[in-house]
């Protein structure tokens, strides 16, 4: 089979996906711009592997032999190993700490760390459950997420640092401008003389499976340092969200590269 017929049947597939009642040969003609007669040859072929299936009144739609692969590639994705060189390519070019957190039961946590060039003295450890009001990875679930949203409301919110949101409708505030620019930021809210920034990242469901997390020296998050990160960070999520199958740059919130949120000159 040629290049272009395999890309052909990967679009085919693509647009099988999206249309869950099944989609008649004219239509699928019309969406891919190919004539009737190839259109037709890719879907018997599929059809007859169990690729794609076909109904009594002539509808296409996704086969049972496509739908148990992607359930095996689902499972047998490891964030961790996917993010991993992506995560350590950001921390050359950065030279800040860099953290894989992800959500797990009704904790945040970090997964993974790269360590970067600046010694930040902070002992966090992987594993441990990460404040949803204080932290910016925490924060940036919380605001992407109703059921922590709800959580970081109500629950505990220590006063961390002379910084730290406790008011819940500052914090839903906060929320709030984390939902419109795309990362949250917590300006010494966690630890003093650290500033951090967190970045969604989005599995092919358009839901929001990790998230890069990157630790600076509050000295260090000057506009221009923090322009950089912010664009490095997001370019890393990309990265990583095509690993897991998400090829639509417009499903992750795009920030302006430079950061709304005051910061040191």
């Amino acid at each position: 089979m040629s290049p272009d017929r395999y890309l052909r049947t990967f679009d085919l597939l693509t647009l099988l996906v999206q249309h869950k009642t099944g989609l008649r040969l004219t239509d699928i003609k019309e969406a891919l711009g190919l004539p009737v007669s190839s259109v037709h040859n890719m879907l018997q072929t599929m059809v007859s592997a169990e690729v794609a299936s076909v109904s009594d009144d002539l509808r296409y739609s996704v086969g049972p032999r496509a739908v148990a692969l992607a359930l095996q590639t689902l499972q047998s994705l490891d964030i961790r190993t996917i993010a991993r060189r992506p995560l350590q390519d950001l921390v050359k070019e950065i030279g800040d700490d860099v953290y894989l957190a992800m959500h797990v039961g009704k904790r945040v946590i970090y997964a993974d760390r790269c360590l970067g060039t600046q010694h930040i003295s902070l002992d966090i450890r992987l594993g441990e459950p990460l404040f949803l009001h204080s932290t910016a990875t925490g924060k940036l679930f919380a605001a992407f997420d109703p059921k922590l949203t709800t959580q970081a409301l109500s629950g505990r919110r220590p006063k961390m640092t002379p910084s730290t949101i406790t008011d819940p409708g500052a914090l839903e505030t906060e929320f709030a401008r984390i939902r419109a620019q795309g990362y949250a930021r917590s300006a010494e809210e966690s630890v003093e003389g650290i500033v951090g920034y967190a970045v969604p990242i989005r599995d092919a469901a358009g839901r929001m499976a990790a998230a890069i997390h990157a630790s600076v020296l509050s000295q260090r998050a000057t506009r221009a340092h923090e322009g950089k990160l912010l664009d490095a960070a997001r370019t890393c999520a990309a990265q990583i969200e095509r690993q897991l199958g998400n090829f639509d740059d417009g499903v992750s919130p795009k920030a302006p590269s430079r950061a709304t949120a005051p910061a040191q000159p």
